[in-house]
């Protein structure tokens, strides 16, 4: 049985003219008098992988069920796949929360099934996508075993299918790569980009920089329940200049004039940024002035400096703490 998830159409993304899968605009959220979320804005556009980074505690999955409707913002609001009132679409949105859990007694084709119910699939369609499922995952021989004789990865990987299994349009992770081991993240991984690439809308916080830098288009850097960017990651990393890395032969002549202000001698090369005028000029500058050009790089800032830069050295350092001893 295919079911019928046609929707109203969604806001277009005024950046690229994409319709809007999740449209916030000033989302709060307290909890006893604590302002746990602050004035949140987030445009995803349908088709796209984006990712909430930020430290534990940042507001990252008060974020996240605010937009799922499992509580409601004191203030702002929230539109998703076109609807303001996010149960109504509930059929069309699969969610892995980070409180991972099944009923033990149940067969792994059972809960899968079970959880397609919960956002409308007819039973035996689950179970039947079920066991394909878990077959195409290399699981088909744990399809008739209970929870409770599976290990903790496998477990988890149920739980992925089950969130999968009614074929969501949207697909919502909270911190989907804690407590997986590197073969079972990079399979992970691979099934965001699948996902992707069939048009599926995937959403997932982290806490971890390398996960959103592989895999998002966009991002949303959230520190103590605000976002102080939210966009492409390529402009997030365009906030610092990309930096070139120079090695000459001669230590010095009339060429060091053309180098930038904030050039540095480190070791055996020249650091400075890219200049605004590009790097032709200096190049011309440090051949007529026989430089002696050993090598020369430009090298681009990846996410983590992006953060840094972006939201702060004490919101950087609690991620750096939370990725070395990953939240249980």
């Amino acid at each position: 049985m295919k079911m019928d998830l046609a929707l109203p159409s969604a806001t277009p993304d005024p950046n690229t003219a994409r319709p809007l899968a999740i449209e916030a605009r000033g989302m709060v959220k307290r909890f006893d008098g604590f302002t746990a979320v602050d004035g949140v804005d987030l445009t995803v556009p349908e088709g796209s992988i984006y990712g909430i980074l930020g430290p534990n505690g940042a507001g990252k999955t008060t974020t996240l069920r605010m937009l799922l409707g499992i509580i409601d913002p004191d203030a702002g609001m929230r539109r998703v796949l076109g609807h303001e009132r996010p149960h109504e679409v509930a059929h069309a949105i699969g969610y892995l929360p980070e409180e991972r859990g099944l009923y033990p007694s149940m067969k792994a084709t059972e809960a899968i099934a079970f959880l397609g119910a919960l956002r409308g699939l007819p039973l035996a369609e689950g179970r039947r996508r079920g066991r394909v499922l878990l077959e195409e995952h290399g699981l088909g021989y744990a399809a008739d075993r209970q929870i409770r004789q599976l290990s903790k990865g496998m477990a988890q990987q149920v739980q992925l299918l089950g969130t999968l299994v009614h074929e969501p349009r949207l697909v919502v992770f909270d911190e989907p790569f804690a407590g997986l081991d590197a073969l079972n993240q990079g399979k992970l991984e691979r099934m965001i980009r699948a996902l992707a690439g069939k048009g599926v809308t995937v959403i997932f916080s982290t806490h971890v920089i390398a996960h959103a830098e592989r895999l998002c288009d966009e991002v949303a850097i959230i520190a103590g329940g605000k976002v102080p960017f939210a966009g492409p990651v390529d402009v997030a990393r365009d906030r610092i200049p990309p930096q070139v890395r120079l090695e000459t032969r001669a230590l010095d002549g009339p060429w060091r004039a053309a180098l930038p202000g904030d050039a540095r001698h480190e070791g055996a090369f020249w650091m400075f940024s890219l200049p605004e005028s590009g790097i032709e000029p200096l190049l011309r500058a440090l051949i007529e002035g026989e430089a002696g050009i050993l090598s020369l790089s430009i090298e681009r800032a990846g996410l983590h400096d992006a953060f840094v830069a972006i939201a702060g050295d004490a919101a950087a350092r609690a991620l750096e703490q939370d990725e070395e001893e990953p939240k249980r």
